[in-house]
């Protein structure tokens, strides 16, 4: 038997035999209500942020479980569609829905991918996974509003003392991120697009770093106060969904992905720009230099990066039994990064390695727990969003640096991309060695990751 699995094996990776099923005939009946659950599930976990392939295999675990013929699953950035062909003559039948809200709800995440596992395993009947969704969806977040905008301004300070701040900057990224964040949601609720929110939460942050130095303090103020206040504005969530689209094929998803990421970077750098434009021309002696990391790995800079993630997890309201794990990743991924600086890493590559033991960790913890990754690994790599890099790439551009100002932008966004290869490395390396997963992910759930050879 095991000579026979072996042999089988060895012709599933020399490329013999297809590592898909083969497919049955189907039969001319199918659960109208299975459909339906298929598409609201796809729907809820696509606009809690879930990546493009985790839904589309949980939602075809759940056209196989409740027994949908010949089911093809379409999901894109925006929109999701699900086909049923009878057979036997009869015309086939296709679902569809448009997500045109995101939010990042990680508790329903894990709620929701519970509800595809008992559903796959056949624990559920299609009327009680109804239920069973309905009250996913009147779930309350498990921290209050008022938390989650507290934890937005605990970033920024965090932050500020992790790149060397003191008190008095801590306090001043607090104060400006908050204000940015409750100028931004009043903007919101007049109906004005995201872009110019961000870019309004943006030049708070900097016009109060500016403000500090006109008042005398040092310019390092600034920069510790700005890398603050942008980095919990960065996109973390998109970044990582986008680029594990684009590795695992799904090409149109991780461009829309990518582009929203874009337009994000883009709003912050605007914000950023025109406060630092006009602080230059009124004569503030704003300053290149970026805040020094500490050479060593002090205790209060690594508490600092635990709380950057603890925070960050907040916002996204994970489950609140994830919370240790998100402050030991951002914990460990900054110890990482300073060793591997120290050793003479670039920043890009020590980022990537960081990122990558994280991603390792946080998949393997989630396939113990068996729940979505997602929330074990995006506030994990908070403390390494490249903030600074933004702020100095501005303040060049502003002082007629114009290549050194582009420079530092480039390098920004390719620690960003560093981040996100990194965390899907890791959990490519998990999947690797993963038969099944949660729902039915695993090496053998991926047929189209075979070699194309460029076909």
């Amino acid at each position: 038997m095991a000579a026979n699995r072996l042999r089988a094996t060895w012709r599933t990776l020399i490329g013999e035999v297809s590592a898909e099923p083969a497919e049955e005939e189907p039969g001319d009946a199918f659960s109208p209500r299975a459909l339906d659950l298929v598409l609201r599930v796809g729907e809820l976990l696509l606009a809690s942020g879930e990546a493009t392939e985790r839904v589309n295999e949980s939602m075809l675990s759940l056209a196989v479980a409740y027994e949908l013929p010949r089911a093809d699953v379409a999901v894109s950035f925006t929109v999701i569609t699900v086909n049923v062909h009878p057979g036997n003559g009869a015309l086939p039948v296709t679902g569809g829905r448009a997500i045109r809200r995101r939010f990042p709800a990680y508790w329903r995440l894990v709620a929701l991918h519970s509800l595809v596992q008992e559903a796959s395993l056949g624990m559920l009947e299609v009327e009680e996974a109804h239920r069973r969704l309905a009250e996913i969806k009147r779930m309350r977040p498990p921290y209050p509003a008022w938390l989650i905008i507290l934890s937005l301004g605990l970033i920024a300070a965090s932050a500020s003392v992790m790149v060397g701040g003191g008190p008095l900057v801590a306090g001043t990224a607090f104060v400006a991120t908050v204000l940015g964040d409750r100028a931004a949601a009043s903007l919101a609720r007049r109906g004005v697009a995201e872009f110019f929110q961000l870019t309004l939460a943006a030049a708070i942050g900097a016009a109060s770093a500016s403000l500090v130095i006109a008042i005398g303090a040092p310019a390092s103020h600034a920069s510790a106060i700005v890398t603050g206040a942008v980095l919990a504005l960065l996109p973390g969530r998109p970044l990582v969904a986008s680029i594990q689209d684009g590795i695992t094929g799904d090409l149109i998803s991780a461009g829309a992905r990518l582009l929203e990421v874009f337009f994000i970077v883009a709003a912050i750098v605007s914000g950023l720009g025109v406060v630092v434009y006009v602080a230059v021309r009124l004569g503030i002696p704003v300053d290149v230099n970026p805040p020094a990391a500490p050479a060593s790995l002090l205790p209060v800079t690594v508490i600092a990066a635990a709380a950057v993630s603890l925070t960050f997890a907040v916002t996204l309201a994970v489950p609140r039994r994830v919370l240790p794990a998100a402050a030991l990743g951002g914990a460990l991924i900054w110890v990482v990064y300073v060793l591997t600086r120290s050793a003479g890493v670039t920043p890009v590559l020590a980022s990537a390695i960081g990122a990558a033991l994280v991603g390792l960790l946080g998949n393997l913890i989630a396939r113990r727990r068996q729940e979505p990754a997602l929330p074990y690994i995006v506030p994990a790599i908070a403390p390494l969003l490249p903030g600074t890099a933004l702020y100095r790439g501005m303040i060049e551009l502003n002082l007629g640096l114009p290549q050194d100002g582009v420079l530092s932008l480039i390098g920004g966004i390719s620690v960003a991309l560093a981040l996100g290869a990194g965390v899907n490395f890791g959990g490519e390396f998990v999947r690797a060695f993963q038969r099944v997963g949660l729902g039915a992910s695993g090496r053998g759930a991926r047929p189209a990751a075979r070699r194309t050879r460029g076909y």
